[in-house]
C-alpha cells in the first residue's frame, strides 16, 4: 500500500494531529508523458498553513480528504516519458504520498554537481530565490545601510542575512533562541542579533540600530514588526515575505503602521517568489555562483520518516528548526 497524508479538518488556530491524517492508498500507474516517483525528501513550509484555510489567496487551498502537497525531491522509479529515465533525481511540487505520478514536464532534473540534492528545496530552491528577489529587488540594499531580518535563522532569513553582508550592509537578525542567535553571529558573522523570546525587541533594536533601519525583510509580522516601524529611515524599504506570527491567530490586530510609513516615506511591498518566475534563472545563477565561491552557507534540520512529516510541519510554528526544515523519506537507489 501507498501511504498518504491528508488534510481532514481545517484548523482555526494552530494545526495539530486532529487536522492531518495518514491514510493508505494504492500506488498509481504512469501514463504516456508521466513518471512514477518515490519521495526522497519533503519540504515543509509556513505558507502551507494558509493553504489549510478555505479562503482566496495567491494559491489554491488544500482540498479536504485529499493529500497535502509541497516542494519535494523524488526519484523516478518508472518512466513513460522520454525526458526522464528510471533513477533520475527530480524536484517539483508533489503530493504527500510515498509514491505518486507526475507529468514529466512538471519536474526538474537535479544537477548533483551543484551541491547536495536537498539544496534544491533550500538555498537553490524556493527559499533561496525568495531571499534573493525579496532583498535585491524590493530591499535594494546599498553599501553601509542597515538591514533588519525577522525569522533570521530560518530557511529564507538565513539566506537574506548572508546576501545582506555580501552587499556590504550592517545586518541585524532577530531569532527565537540562543542557539539561533549564536549561529547567526558566529557562523554567518552578522553584526548584531536579538533573541525576541528573552529580550525587549524595541529596546534591543534601538541599541542595535543607532542609525535607524534602511531595509526590513519581514518573515514574521506581529509584535516584532511593530517594534521595527518607528525606527525606519527616510525612504526605507520593507520586503513583506511572511507573517507567521499571525497565521494561527484569528483576527490578529496590532498597532497601526501607516503614520510610520508616511513619516519615513517608506515603501512596503508584499510578495511571493512566484512573482519572479520569469527571472528564476537570474536568481539561480547568482545563488549557485555564490555557493561555489564560498560566500553562502546553508543549514538544514532533517527529520526522518514519512510519518514524521506532520510533526515537522507543526514544529515550524514553535520555531524548532534551524535553517531549512526537511523530512527524509527514502534513500536514493544509487548514491
Amino acid at each position: 500500500m501507498n501511504k498518504e497524508i491528508h488534510l481532514v479538518k481545517r484548523p482555526e488556530a494552530a494545526p495539530t494531529s486532529e487536522h492531518i491524517q495518514i491514510v493508505e492508498g494504492e500506488t498509481p500507474e504512469p501514463k504516456q508523458g508521466e513518471v512514477l516517483v518515490k519521495l526522497l525528501y519533503v519540504s515543509v513550509d509556513p505558507y502551507m498553513r494558509g493553504r489549510m484555510n478555505d479562503t482566496k489567496s495567491y494559491i489554491a487551498p488544500f482540498a479536504l480528504n485529499e493529500p497535502m502537497a509541497g516542494g519535494a525531491v523524488a526519484e523516478v522509479v518508472r518512466s513513460e516519458a522520454d525526458a526522464l529515465q528510471e533513477g533520475d533525481i527530480v524536484t517539483g511540487m508533489l503530493p504527500w504520498k510515498e509514491h505518486s505520478v507526475s507529468q514529466a514536464d512538471q519536474l526538474r532534473k537535479i544537477d548533483p554537481s551543484l551541491g547536495p540534492i536537498t539544496y534544491s528545496l533550500g538555498i537553490l530552491g524556493m527559499p533561496g530565490l525568495t531571499a534573493y528577489f525579496g532583498l535585491m529587488d524590493i530591499g535594494q540594499p546599498k553599501e553601509g545601510e542597515t538591514i533588519v531580518v525577522s525569522g533570521a535563522a530560518g530557511a529564507v532569513g538565513s539566506a537574506v542575512v548572508q546576501l545582506g553582508k555580501i552587499a556590504g550592509c550592517r545586518v541585524v537578525g532577530i531569532a527565537g533562541s540562543d542557539e539561533k542567535t549564536s549561529y547567526l553571529k558566529e557562523t554567518l558573522e552578522i553584526d548584531e542579533t536579538i533573541n525576541y523570546k528573552t529580550e525587549n525587541v524595541s529596546d534591543a533594536l534601538q541599541k542595535a540600530c543607532p542609525d535607524g533601519i534602511d531595509v526590513y525583510f519581514d518573515n514574521v509580522g506581529g509584535d516584532i514588526s511593530d517594534a521595527v516601524y518607528p525606527l525606519l529611515n527616510k525612504f526605507a524599504r520593507i520586503a513583506q515575505c511572511g507573517a507567521i506570527a499571525s497565521y494561527n491567530v484569528p483576527n490578529d490586530q496590532g498597532p497601526r503602521m501607516q503614520m510610520h510609513l508616511i513619516k519615513s516615506s517608506a515603501l512596503i511591498k508584499g510578495f511571493t517568489v512566484g512573482d519572479y518566475q520569469d527571472r528564476f534563472s537570474e536568481g539561480f545563477q547568482y545563488l549557485s555562483k555564490s555557493l561555489q565561491e564560498g560566500k553562502l552557507s546553508y543549514e538544514e534540520t532533517i527529520s526522518e520518516g514519512f510519518e514524521s512529516i506532520p510533526d515537522a510541519f507543526f514544529g515550524l510554528f514553535t520555531g524548532e528548526n534551524l535553517g531549512k526544515q526537511l523530512v527524509k523519506v527514502n534513500e536514493p537507489s544509487q548514491s
